[in-house]
């Protein structure tokens, strides 16, 4: 089996290509081969457990940061190691280690297999290797050596003079510049094989504005799969401009009224709300346990007519994105919520397992040292039939959300709670003005159904997510059109 690009080309090559690099670079080295992998997983299978795999992972990266005009701190690590996992029923033992040799890989699998304490009868037949469906979703690229050491001062050095010379109002400027290269092994007890090869990348810049002794913050930034040349002077000159403005315009903030209202949600990075408030509530592990507000309700209403969500690994080169996840499944676009009817959960193996559907790619753990679960890749809704301005010219009295800061969830309940960093008050379908402290507090699943508009210019947010479970962070995305939401409760500062 496998999949095609867009013009229909098979992808055998560069899974191929995959598979040699993960065994150039977490095998060879170690006198390991296949057949060592198999017979890792032959231990454990001898004990009857419902599933086990080998996860090796060798990630390189490099960070640079620059403030008050210099670059003042510098980084770069190598970490590699293996996780082995074995799973009978809902329980899972795990081991990891740093040290890649067949020693420590049969001495972790014959660990982990002691979760089931009945042995098979008879000798385990080792399975017969396959190639897991993959995707070619962005270059196999080491991000770290796109640029050299002087050319990465000389860019975080322009972010700082493009910065200065935008506004005499900006008092200090911060860069900084990530670049990771990850490649990673899944060897499955059903003889599956599977790579990836991740470049990821990320500039993120931070301006402090003052006037008249107020001091305010704007940020901007992105990223995403790709070598550090994306960052070229004209996407420097966006993020420092978006810094910049957004840092100006707090300036000029009022205190935020408070009260129940109609809310106004930007296009982009606004969409986090949703990835928090909605998005962790549909990760298939809550709903097997029954914890989650959608547990429960598939077929059902859960939104407003017009919403639809969907979370996607497949969109290429973005920082969500996998051409397989960590479990070694091929990365798909899932429709979670179609037309305001939920369609289907997140799930992992473990969890698809027990729950009696498929996979859907989102097996996902931070590194070797950590257990897969089921985690989001790029989350979105996508668009409607409304000019945006036509959705703000429609606000009476309410607030306009253009960016957001930090937020959290309850699960269960699906309550959550995020901070506007960018916000205006609207009043008769005009913008007056901007304010800061605004917290918006509500329910996820009360607020999919309050969506009265939905715009028609979905955007994915630039390359910036992060999110964090259970201890655990990967990389995502999110994004949304513009959404007109009723009777959000604000809490402010006025």
């Amino acid at each position: 089996m496998t999949f095609s690009s867009s013009s229909g080309a098979p992808q055998r090559a560069p899974t191929a290509r995959r598979i040699d690099i993960a065994r150039e670079l977490l095998l060879t080295p170690f006198g390991l081969d296949e057949g060592h992998l198999a017979r890792a997983l032959a231990d454990i299978r001898a004990h009857q457990v419902d599933d086990a795999d080998l996860y090796f992972q060798y990630t390189r990266s490099e960070g640079w940061s620059l403030e008050e005009g210099i670059v003042k701190t510098g980084s770069f690590s190598i970490d590699q190691g293996v996780g082995v996992r074995a799973v009978s029923g809902e329980k899972t033992a795990f081991a990891y280690s740093d040290d890649i040799s067949e020693a420590s890989l049969r001495d972790a699998a014959r660990t982990v297999r002691s979760i089931s304490a009945v042995s098979q009868a008879g000798r385990v037949r080792v399975a017969a290797k396959k190639i897991a469906p993959s995707r070619s979703l962005y270059d196999g690229v080491d991000p770290i050596s796109t640029l050299d050491s002087t050319a990465k001062v000389a860019l975080l050095e322009r972010v700082e003079q493009r910065a200065r010379t935008k506004d005499p109002r900006v008092a200090q400027v911060m860069a900084g510049l990530a670049s990771e290269y990850d490649v990673v092994l899944v060897a499955r007890a059903d003889g599956t094989l599977a790579a990836d090869v991740r470049p990821l990348v990320r500039l993120s810049v931070t301006v402090i504005a003052e006037q008249g002794g107020r001091r305010e913050v704007g940020s901007a930034g992105g990223g995403g799969r790709f070598g550090l040349a994306y960052f070229d002077d004209a996407q420097i000159n966006q993020y420092v401009d978006e810094a910049v403005n957004a840092a100006l315009v707090n300036l000029e903030a009022r205190p935020a009224p408070a009260g129940v209202m109609t809310v106004v949600l930007g296009p982009g990075w606004p969409g986090v709300l949703l990835h928090e408030a909605v998005g962790h509530g549909l990760e298939g592990d809550f709903n097997r346990k029954g914890s989650s507000a959608f547990s429960g309700r598939i077929g059902q209403r859960v939104a407003a007519k017009g919403v639809t969500v969907l979370d996607d690994g497949t969109i290429a080169d973005r920082r969500g994105s996998l051409n397989v996840d960590d479990e070694g499944c091929a990365s798909q676009r899932n429709v979670l919520i179609e037309d305001g009817i939920l369609k289907g959960y997140i799930q992992d193996a473990l969890n698809a397992r027990l729950m009696g559907v498929a996979p859907t790619g989102n097996g996902r753990r931070e590194s070797y040292a950590h257990i897969p679960m089921p985690r989001m890749t790029n989350t979105y809704m996508l668009g409607g039939d409304k000019d945006p301005q036509e959705i703000i010219a429609s606000i009476k009295k309410g607030l306009y959300a253009s960016n957001f800061g930090g937020g959290q969830v309850d699960i269960t309940s699906g309550k959550f709670v995020f901070s506007a960093s960018e916000a205006y008050w609207v009043e008769n379908g005009k913008i007056l003005y901007p304010v800061k402290g605004a917290t918006i507090v509500g329910s996820g699943p009360e607020s999919l159904k309050k969506i009265s508009m939905i715009g028609n210019d979905m955007k994915l947010d630039s390359g910036v997510g992060t999110c964090g479970k259970e201890g655990q962070s990967v990389p995502v995305g999110v994004g949304q059109p513009t959404l007109r939401i009723e009777g959000l409760t604000v809490g402010g500062t006025a």
